[in-house]
């Protein structure tokens, strides 16, 4: 499939980095155009909004602070198009997806979490790279509309 799909969901392992800043960057893309969603293999909802997501979306003018992790289990859609960002996430995509009309793609994507200890600096440069990263695979895979909201 290639083109723009009707629905998107984007799936990583806890739903508070990866997949979350894929789906707000697609929603504001293509405004309605797509319905998008993301969800996670182990949401965690202790602590919902990943701080140094809310900052760095933030600069971009994208609010993420209501952000609530979601499980597979907590979506009833189905979907044109699933994008995994960790093989974790892509394998349990292709158990849900046997027998359905889906396409699935799989885009591995760093974790900004993961690393030694380092800086407040350093973390937001290793979420600013995944956005960024994040922004041009969308842009190369969708094509970003003429005008705003689709």
């Amino acid at each position: 499939m290639r083109g723009l799909p009707e629905t998107v969901l984007f799936a990583c392992n806890y739903n508070r980095v990866r997949s979350p800043i894929a789906a707000a960057m697609m929603r504001e893309m293509f405004g309605h155009a797509v319905f998008v969603e993301s969800c996670g293999l182990k949401p965690t909802r202790e602590d919902d909004a990943d701080p140094m997501v809310t900052v760095v979306m933030d600069e971009i003018g994208l609010d993420m602070s209501r952000h609530a992790p979601k499980s597979f289990d907590d979506l009833h859609e189905m979907f044109d198009l699933v994008i995994s960002l960790t093989p974790e996430a892509h394998h349990r995509a292709m158990e849900l997806s046997r027998g359905r009309a889906v396409t699935l793609e799989y885009w591995p994507t760093p974790d900004p979490t993961l690393g030694e200890e380092r800086s407040r600096e350093a973390t937001l440069s290793a979420y600013r790279q995944l956005r960024d990263g994040l922004r041009r695979r969308l842009k190369a895979r969708f094509a970003a509309p003429s005008t705003p909201g689709g």
